[in-house]
């Protein structure tokens, strides 16, 4: 697979250091557009619904300031990374194999992955289908596949996922999420705390107006429901470190902790008793610690 990086100067957005732009090809017809800055050991950190790199602002600079290199890419379908037209090309597989692809362009053999949300199952499906480039793995409010496989059989976590079924119909979720200035996005945020910022939610909505993003990210979602997951639940071998907001609207704290087969080298499943879905915003403090720690165990591992 041919892989091209190209770098370009972007200014801090307040984030406390500059970033630089980056695009990579890592399937055909399918380009990764991400920011980075630092230098040291890679670490990546994946987005979910409805954010974009964005969503990271807070853990970025103290990562870099900590001796990181940090790259956090738009998922394909996002922003300003290709969007496959069909509802297939979402399968938790193929972002999985874009993020693979990622790291290798970025001149690394491996990664920290850090995810939360679809981000979170794009980790795990990556540390299971590919798991010689993760060296480690931190997961933010993701259930383990087969806990939410579990859970979904719950009546109440059905009820918490009803955007799941929802976001099946065509095309008027779309048409929904667009008016009013993006209202029905920025709903999911709702229970963040501290409440987000018109400045921030004017940065996300200028990420869910690229042309096709809305459909893009939707389209996860049908491609969930519809083709569920064919993928072979393989264990996770790299260490892991569980971080879950116990006040999540949409995922019950029940599907914070995977099965020990499934993930043998588990750390820790640290629950953040006030964090909402939302936790990397809401305890962004205590993220920082949390990520920065686990960090420095694998460096005094290594």
């Amino acid at each position: 697979m041919n892989t091209t990086t190209t770098t370009t100067a972007r200014s801090a957005l307040g984030i406390g250091v500059d970033l630089r732009d980056g695009f990579a090809e890592v399937a055909d017809g399918v380009t990764l557009h991400y920011v980075e800055a630092g230098t040291g050991p890679l670490v990546l950190l994946l987005h979910g619904f409805p954010e974009f790199w964005y969503g990271w602002r807070d853990q970025i600079a103290p990562l870099v300031q900590a001796g990181y290199r940090v790259v956090a890419p738009d998922l394909r379908g996002y922003n300003l990374s290709s969007k496959p037209a069909e509802f297939e090309d979402y399968t938790a597989d193929k972002p999985a194999a874009d993020i693979a692809a990622l790291i290798r362009a970025l001149g690394s053999e491996t990664a920290t992955v850090v995810g939360h949300d679809w981000g979170g199952s794009i980790a795990w499906t990556l540390a299971m289908n590919t798991p010689e480039v993760v060296e480690r793995l931190i997961i933010m409010n993701a259930a383990h596949p087969r806990k939410l496989n579990e859970g979904l059989k719950s009546p109440r976590q059905l009820e918490r996922s009803w955007y799941f079924f929802y976001f099946q119909l065509m095309g008027t979720p779309e048409r929904h999420a667009a008016k009013d200035d993006w209202r029905f996005f920025a709903r999911f945020f709702r229970d963040a705390q501290p409440t987000y910022t018109d400045q921030e939610l004017d940065r996300y909505r200028e990420a869910w107006s690229q042309d096709g993003a809305a459909k893009g990210m939707i389209d996860y979602y049908r491609a969930a429901v519809r083709l569920g997951s064919k993928q072979q639940v393989l264990p996770v071998r790299a260490p892991t470190l569980v971080i879950w907001g116990q006040q999540d609207r949409f995922l019950g704290s029940g599907l914070a902790e995977p099965h020990a087969e499934d993930v043998p080298n588990l750390v820790a499943v640290e629950r953040l008793e006030n964090a909402s879905h939302w936790v990397h915003h809401d305890e962004a403090e205590r993220v920082n610690e949390l990520l920065l720690g686990f960090l420095r165990e694998g460096e005094a591992t290594a």
